[in-house]
């Protein structure tokens, strides 16, 4: 090999063992550092802003669902009265068959429908017997006792309440009782 290409590797091989180069432009790895942490800072906002944008989807989803629901709530209501009313306006031994398979074919309905709007979220609020609670419950009526325990409750309900997920969608319409003393002495 001729001299001049031998010195010509020998200065690249040089150039490869030669010190890493340290920073050249004073603080550089505190201005990556800081673009680093910046960065991972935006990772996690981008994160969490798409866990808000999930969650806030599904509550969307939940609030037309529960305007669908409320407006379903009447013929529940009028499937109830219907077959309430079947029920109570003859005695069983006159009932035909045809009125015994409508009341069953209301039933089946009624239970069809029901379970539907349960599954949407639907849930009923319990309010007889119950002490009355002014977010569940409206009152409509307000009988009297003596008895100090019943105060405050619930003792007839004339349409019932629901809850959709977590929110009141209707409130139960209810007759509450309410203690008086007789004569100015508790009994």
């Amino acid at each position: 090999m001729d001299k001049p290409a031998e010195k010509q590797k020998q200065a690249v091989a040089g150039q490869e063992k030669a010190a890493p180069v340290t920073n050249a432009v004073p603080g550089m790895e505190k201005q990556l550092a800081d673009y680093k942490e910046s960065l991972q800072r935006l990772q996690a906002e981008f994160e969490n802003y798409k866990k808000r944008v999930e969650k806030e989807n599904i509550q969307f989803k939940q609030f037309a669902a529960a305007g669908l629901v409320k407006n379903l709530l009447p013929v529940l209501d009028s499937f109830e009265l219907a077959l309430k009313s079947i029920n109570s306006s003859s005695k069983e031994e006159e009932k035909s068959a045809a009125n015994t398979k409508l009341v069953q074919g209301f039933e089946m309905i009624y239970g069809q429908f029901y379970s539907a709007l349960e599954a949407q979220g639907l849930r009923p609020i319990k309010a007889l017997g119950e002490k009355f609670d002014p977010y569940k419950h409206e009152v409509l009526m307000q009988g009297e006792t003596d008895d100090e325990k019943k105060d405050g409750t619930v003792v007839e309900e004339f349409q019932r309440g629901y809850m959709f997920s977590d929110a009141v969608l209707r409130y139960s319409k209810v007759n509450v009782l309410r203690f008086v003393k007789v004569n100015g002495v508790e009994k």
